[in-house]
Formats: C-alpha cells, sequence, structure tokens
C-alpha cells in the first residue's frame, strides 16, 4: 500500500472530512404548517451546512425560499458558551438556521419563529418580506430553548437562568420565575446528565391549554465542580478554565425539584411533592420525563437510583399532590423512551420492555392496563401519531429486521396484539412526519443503496403523492472515489444461538487482488447504538471508504449490548462492559479469518468514544488477535464517568467489577509488536481528557508504547476542518506502518 504513488491516489484524506457527507443534503427538520398547506424544512441549496427554512406547497407541488437570516445565522463563532454546550449535546453541526417552530392559531395567517443568535425572529410566510425580532438576545444573556405556547400566543424562553414568557399579541414579556444564580440553581434548564444521558433536552413544558408551565428547578451546589484547563490558550486565568458540575458514578447527582407556574405571571410556583437526586433518597433519583395530560394533570416519570424501578406519578398542579399511576419494574434497568402518549378520550398508550421487546399497552385514566396493542420479536421505537376517530396508532419499528426502520399501523384496542400493517415502501431506513388531518405523511428514505428521498405519502397505503426531494442521477462523488455499499452477513455469537449482524467492505479485488487482506475493524459496541443497519450513512462512511481505497478491509460487528434488538439482546453488557461485547468482536475477527477475509497478525480496531474504550480493551486483552488499535476519547475507566450512563449498566462502583473492567487492568498483556494510538481532545467535558492521561500512566508503568494525538482546543469530536484533516491524516499513517 505504502508504495502507491501519490499521483494514483483519487481519493484524499480531505475527502473523510467533507460536511455534510455525500448525499446528505436532503430537508432535514420537516414539518407540515398548521391547516397541512404546507411542508416547511431546512435545506441548503449549495450543498453546505448553512441552511435556511424552504416551504413546499402541497396544492401546487412547489418549493420556494421562505426564511433567510438577516444575520446569517448561526456560525461557530457567534453563538454563547451556553449554546456551544447544548450543541455538543446535541451532536448539533448544521449552521444558518437550525431550528424553528410553527405559531399554531387558528388565523388564516401563517407565521413561524425562527432562535438565532441575534435573538428570535417571526415570519409571516403570506404577506411580511421580511422577519421581525420579537426578543433580541446577547452573547452576555443569552436566549435559550424558546417554545411556543400550543396555542400560538405566548413564547417561553430562559434568559439569565430564569423562565420568561413574551405575551405575541400584546408584545409584553414577564419573568415566571426567581431565585436562580447562573451557575449553581437554575429554572427552565435540563441538567448535564438529563441532556446527555436521558435523552431530554427541556427543562420546561407547556400545558395543553397554554395556561401553564412546569419547569425544573436544578441545585447542582452539591456536587464538586470539575475544571478543565484551556491548555492551548496563550492566556491563563478565568477565561483560560471552565468548571462543570459533573456527577461522578457514585457520587451525588443534582437535586431536582419541578414546579408549576401560571403562564400569564405574577402567580407563584406551586411545587410538586418531588425531589429528585441530591441528598434525597435513591427511589426518586432521576427526573426522566414529563407529560401534560388532559384537564391539566402532569404525569411525571421518575426512575430509582439503580434504574430497576420507573414510577409514572399524576400530579395535581393546584396542591402538588400525586399518586403513582404505574410502576415499571426490571431485574436489568428501564430504559426511559418518549412513546408515553395521552390519549383524549381517557388513558394513554405506554410502551414496556416487559417481554424482552418494547411494545405498545393501553391504559385507563387510573393506570390499569387494559392489553397489548403490539406484540412479537421486534420493538416499537416511536409513536409517530394517533388517530382516536379511527382508533389507530401510527408508530416506527423492527418489525421487518433489526437493519431496517419502518412505520406501521395498528389498532387502538385492548384485545390481544392486533396485526401491524406496513406503510412504508422499500428496504431501509424511514424517518417519517405525520400531517395534523392523519391524512398523509413525509418520508424520508435512505438506504445502503440510495441518499436519502423525500416524499409526501397516504397514510392509508403508503402511496407517493409528491416528491418533494431526490437526487434523480448518481452523485459525482459517489462515480469519482468508486464508493461501494458494504455487505451485510450473520454470524453466531459464542453462545451458539445469539444472531450477530455484520458489514463488510472490500477493497477492490482488481486493484488489489483476491483476499485475504489487512483488516480494520470499525466498532463501537456500546448500549444505545446501532453501527450495522441498512442506511446510506454506511455507504458514505468515509474513513472506511477511505480505507477500502487503500486496499484494507473494514469490518463492523453488532455486539451483544447494542442497539435495535430489544432488551434481551442489549442486557448482555450488564455489569459485563469490555467482557461480552469484546468477545463478539472477536468472535468477528475469528469468523473474517476463517472465511479468508481477513489476513491473521494483520487485524486492527479503531473507535470513538465507548468504541474507544473498546479499540484499547481489545488490543490489550487479546493480543494475539489485534495489531493496532486507534482509541479516540476512550473512557478508560468507569469510575471516571457519569452517574446515569454507568451506573445503569455497571451498578455502583464496586472495585472487583469496575477494576476488571478498565482498560487499564490489561495493559501488562501488550506486546511489544502491538501500537496503540490514543486521541483526545483536552477540552473533552464528556469524557474527560483524565481517562486518556489514567491509561498513559498505566502505560508508562508497565513499559508499553503508544502514541498520543491530542487536540487543546477540542472537545469529545474535533469540529474544525484543519483539526479533522490532521487527525485523519495522522491516524491513516498509524495505520498504514502499524498494520
Amino acid at each position: 500500500m505504502a508504495e502507491m504513488l501519490e499521483k494514483d491516489v483519487i481519493f484524499k484524506v480531505e475527502d473523510i472530512v467533507q460536511a455534510p457527507l455525500p448525499g446528505y443534503v436532503a430537508p432535514t427538520a420537516v414539518s407540515f404548517s398548521p391547516d397541512d398547506s404546507l411542508i416547511t424544512y431546512l435545506f441548503s441549496p449549495e450543498e453546505n451546512l448553512n441552511r435556511r427554512v424552504y416551504a413546499f406547497d402541497v396544492n401546487k407541488g412547489e418549493s420556494s425560499l421562505v426564511f433567510s437570516p438577516p444575520d446569517g445565522g448561526v456560525d461557530e463563532s457567534n453563538i454563547s458558551p451556553e449554546e456551544k454546550l447544548r450543541r455538543e449535546r446535541l451532536r448539533e453541526r448544521g449552521l444558518g438556521v437550525t431550528r424553528y417552530e410553527w405559531v399554531k392559531t387558528n388565523l388564516k395567517m401563517k407565521f413561524i419563529v425562527v432562535p438565532l443568535p441575534a435573538g428570535v425572529y417571526m415570519k409571516d410566510l403570506c404577506s411580511s418580506p421580511n422577519p421581525e425580532l420579537i426578543v433580541p438576545s446577547s452573547p452576555t444573556s443569552p436566549i435559550i430553548d424558546p417554545r411556543l405556547s400550543p396555542n400560538g400566543l405566548l413564547l417561553a424562553y430562559v434568559k439569565d437562568s430564569e423562565l420568561h414568557v413574551l405575551n405575541l399579541l400584546k408584545n409584553q414579556t414577564q419573568q415566571l420565575t426567581n431565585g436562580a444564580n447562573g451557575s449553581t440553581l437554575t429554572h427552565g434548564l435540563a441538567e448535564y446528565i438529563a441532556q446527555e444521558e436521558m435523552d431530554r433536552r427541556n427543562g420546561y413544558w407547556w400545558s395543553l391549554d397554554s395556561k401553564f408551565i412546569a419547569y425544573t428547578e436544578v441545585d447542582s451546589s452539591q456536587i464538586p465542580l470539575f475544571r478543565i484547563m484551556h491548555q492551548g490558550k496563550s492566556s491563563v486565568g478565568a477565561d483560560a478554565q471552565e468548571d462543570h458540575a459533573y456527577p461522578f458514578a457514585g457520587a451525588l447527582n443534582s437535586t431536582v425539584r419541578l414546579g408549576v407556574v401560571s403562564s400569564s405571571g405574577g402567580g407563584k410556583t406551586t411545587w410538586m411533592d418531588l425531589v429528585c437526586g441530591g441528598r434525597a433518597n435513591n427511589e426518586d433519583e432521576y427526573l426522566g420525563r414529563v407529560n401534560w395530560m388532559p384537564g391539566n394533570v402532569l404525569a411525571v416519570q421518575v426512575l430509582n437510583r439503580s434504574q430497576r424501578k420507573l414510577k409514572i406519578i399524576s400530579f395535581d398542579v393546584k396542591t402538588g399532590q400525586g399518586k403513582i399511576l404505574l410502576t415499571e419494574e426490571s431485574d436489568t434497568w428501564v430504559t426511559l423512551h418518549d412513546c408515553f402518549t395521552p390519549l383524549e378520550s381517557g388513558g394513554f398508550i405506554w410502551a414496556s420492555e416487559r417481554t424482552g421487546y418494547r411494545h405498545l399497552y393501553l391504559y385507563d385514566s387510573d393506570g390499569t392496563c387494559l392489553g397489548g396493542v403490539t406484540s412479537g420479536e421486534w420493538m416499537v421505537e416511536q409513536i409517530a401519531g394517533v388517530n382516536e376517530s379511527m382508533s389507530l396508532v401510527y408508530f416506527t419499528a423492527t418489525l421487518d429486521g433489526p437493519l431496517e426502520t419502518n412505520l406501521y399501523c395498528a389498532k387502538l384496542e385492548a384485545k390481544d396484539a392486533s396485526r401491524s400493517l406496513r406503510l412504508t415502501h422499500g428496504k431501509g431506513k424511514h424517518i417519517v412526519v405525520l400531517d395534523h388531518q392523519m391524512k398523509n405523511f413525509v418520508d424520508v428514505h435512505d438506504s445502503v443503496d440510495s441518499p436519502p428521498r423525500v416524499t409526501l405519502c397516504s397514510l392509508t397505503d403508503g402511496t407517493v403523492l409528491k416528491i418533494l426531494y431526490e437526487q434523480t442521477s448518481p452523485l459525482p462523488i459517489v462515480k469519482r472515489l468508486q464508493l461501494e455499499a458494504p455487505e451485510f452477513v450473520q454470524i453466531e455469537a459464542n453462545d451458539g444461538k445469539t444472531t450477530l449482524y455484520g458489514a463488510v467492505y472490500k477493497p477492490d479485488s482488481s486493484k488489489f487482488g483476491p483476499p485475504p487482506y489487512k483488516t480494520m475493524i470499525s466498532v463501537y459496541g456500546g448500549p444505545s447504538v446501532q453501527l450495522v443497519q441498512d442506511s446510506w450513512i454506511n455507504t458514505v462512511d468515509m474513513r472506511t471508504q477511505y480505507l477500502r481505497s487503500r486496499g484494507v478491509l473494514v469490518w463492523k460487528l453488532d455486539n451483544r449490548g447494542t442497539a435495535r434488538r430489544g432488551l434481551k439482546f442489549e442486557s448482555w453488557i450488564k455489569h459485563s462492559c469490555g467482557n461480552v461485547d469484546a468477545e463478539d468482536q472477536v468472535t468477528g475477527a475469528k469468523w473474517l479469518i476463517e472465511h479468508g477475509l481477513a489476513k491473521p497478525d494483520h487485524i486492527g480496531v479503531y473507535g470513538w468514544s465507548y468504541g474507544g474504550y473498546l479499540s484499547a480493551t481489545l488490543l490489550a486483552k487479546y493480543p494475539e488477535i489485534f495489531k493496532c488499535a486507534v482509541s479516540g476519547a476512550p473512557v478508560t475507566s468507569w469510575d471516571g464517568y457519569d452517574t446515569f450512563y454507568t451506573e445503569k449498566y455497571m451498578d455502583l462502583p464496586d472495585d472487583e467489577r469496575y477494576v476488571k473492567s478498565a482498560v487499564m487492568e490489561h495493559v501488562g498483556k501488550l506486546r511489544d509488536e502491538q501500537k496503540l494510538m490514543l486521541v483526545h481532545g483536552m477540552m473533552d467535558e464528556n469524557v474527560h481528557f483524565r481517562h486518556t492521561g489514567r491509561l498513559v500512566n498505566a502505560l508508562v508503568e508497565a513499559g508499553k508504547r503508544y502514541e498520543l494525538l491530542i487536540f487543546p482546543d477540542e472537545r469529545h469530536m474535533p469540529r474544525k476542518v484543519k483539526d479533522r484533516v490532521y487527525m485523519e491524516q495522522r491516524i491513516w499513517e498509524f495505520i498504514d506502518k502499524s498494520l
């Protein structure tokens, strides 16, 4: 490989870091107007990250630009530190317009609101040519998480850690909460652990009638601050450091209270009889989800510290008194989700993994289970919509296989689980948005063979009614770089009964000859993530394709413990991080050797975050299999990661269990011929650079060699283009010389 002349190389390292990825220029953030006559979305005609708001007229079948940021929109350099951290939590890289919302009123006028660095803008899509700045923002006092009330007449937002509301008709602003200090006590903002690990981005919730707002008060004063130094800065002092209230495994969490306040202002907060986290008992540790039900009843999901018990508590918002509506318990864990759906007729839909697979169940208003709606050895992922008048529920699920995502419809009946009707067509992944009248839906569909295509479809049978966006001709870059979809395979885990899915990317045999090849295994391996899926993202995995172009076979395998296979499959990882996941990756490597695809003694592995942890673990534990590893931002010891994630899978810190799972425990097995590269951003506030530092100490103590690639000004994943290009160059050089 090294002797390949550079002039003969078509695929350059700069191609790896392009954003957006080839084919991923289709509309995003799709939404229907209140009357369903328009479909709005974010789009960049220039095919870059800088997006604007477009609208597709359903009747005319035409698209037009409806909102362009007057100030240029979001840029990495013009947003507040708070927003930068929120973008890290969301893994958001988009620029220009990143979010918008329809004003849902009974008026015939069509308005959207768009939050930007300069503040919140409102735009009349029917008549006004220019947007109006309705709430100004500033870098020192930014507007955070602005959201409209259900009736469209009020806009709530957080400013200076307090909750505010703007009356759009009167153009009057009221501050609804008081007493926050901006550092350890906040109102209306989700705490770090909720944003990063619980998939709860919000800290306040509008009531269905727009008269009340439920909000969190987060007190992090009991959590010792973890300081991150900006080692790449020329300055010192306050501007060269940042402190984070980071709850390490086994330590205290923030204290979270839930209050309800009138949206009209002037009233005091009614606190619910609930205190989560802090020094309270571990029965009510995490505020998981908050939903309003008809009649202004507040339904709150609360997890205990071990995450084996979840309670749904209904609260009277006038008195703050609550009663348990439902209790969900598991020997492994209860996973938070967003399938709780109140029904106007009374009762609600709930999703449970009690059978080992997440399925929908119907409950009455008192919390009595009336029966199952779905069943089988597959899992429901999201509820897309409910048509109560027709007694139908629409949901996405894995019924047709765990590598796909499709939309289905089932009868909302308290009988034996009914047959589900598939509404999306074409293999691969379908992301859907239903209209308000429950007549049509937008389908964003892609697969390994086709980039995202956006269509308007009938909710009756999935028939395509209109094409909003498609790439009609093959992408030039796909042809130029000779990108090829992976081949999916199934292998058996070493328990003799569990099927594992893998994806293999073979080099061009006309250039590099027949197999076996030098091989790199791309790994994540941790919970809540699936790598092997029938999606275009696997075809335009540019690092993988770059390695292919250099004659390296690349392999991906979703081991036991990864996502979208149900609780039975995922729970294999309980108390077993770095064990059963590593065993399955070794099984995959041996399968490649046995089938003549991989060269023995020429197999490496690379991954990021949990994948970085697993990469380093595999190299150290199995020196007879793996020759090199690239370990990016690795967790190296679970006592250094956060409460919610770590304790869910590993329980509270335990010397034996935690020590055995740490990478440092195995570095003594490393052989001189093995090579390890560690990559880490020194400002990483999620997986602290301390993890890599501790591993380096262990390597030095054991006399083992390593290479270290650090980025002083980057966080969990490098964002700057030059940094990413430099990183990919160094990673390839390491693989080329080590494999």
